[in-house]
């Protein structure tokens, strides 16, 4: 169950969503292995198309969205950030549309949409979720990682379509390391 844990955190903590409103400290890890994310990099968007709402304090970027950070990458179809306040700060990310979170330390994280809620710092990616990290892999429909206690959750729900589900459970394959065969 552990191994589970630090999977999803590993796919997660660090991911682009970590720090979307300024730089986080370097810290040591918390229980279940889920630390803060150490870079201060800013972080950089493109896409085909940019809208911005200024009544509706939203920005939408479209088609082919690519975030970066440091060394995480995050890819989906369209990205829309929610701001609040007269400074403009992101409350709300929403991501939808074939969402991969990638890390060349950490792995991939797949799913139809992921939502990060700034304030709280809880990252939440539903759809048929997939954490990968090299030949480990968990399935499931909604993933929830809150960076700020280090506690995440991998749930699963009947989903058309959903490979490894079967009755709505959560899916986990493991492989040991060569040398403890």
């Amino acid at each position: 169950m552990r191994m589970a844990l630090v999977l999803i955190a590993a796919l997660t903590a660090g991911a682009v969503f970590g720090s979307p409103v300024g730089a986080v400290p370097a810290a040591t890890p918390r229980a279940g292995g889920i630390a803060p994310p150490k870079c201060n990099q800013p972080i950089n968007v493109s896409a085909d198309r940019f809208l911005a709402d200024l009544n509706g304090k939203t920005g939408t970027y479209t088609g082919n969205v690519l975030v970066t950070q440091c060394d995480m990458k995050m890819r989906s179809n369209n990205l829309r950030v929610n701001v609040t306040g007269k400074s403009n700060t992101p409350d709300k990310i929403l991501a939808s549309g074939n969402v991969v979170l990638d890390s060349p330390t950490s792995g991939v994280a797949t799913g139809d949409s992921a939502v990060y809620d700034v304030t709280p710092r809880i990252v939440t990616m539903t759809g048929h979720v997939v954490l990968t990290k090299a030949k480990d892999v968990m399935r499931g429909t909604q993933m929830t990682v809150n960076l700020a206690t280090g506690q995440a959750s991998l749930g699963a729900r009947p989903v058309s379509g959903a490979q490894g589900l079967p009755g709505g459970r959560v899916q986990g394959v493991f492989t040991p390391a060569e040398g403890t065969r």
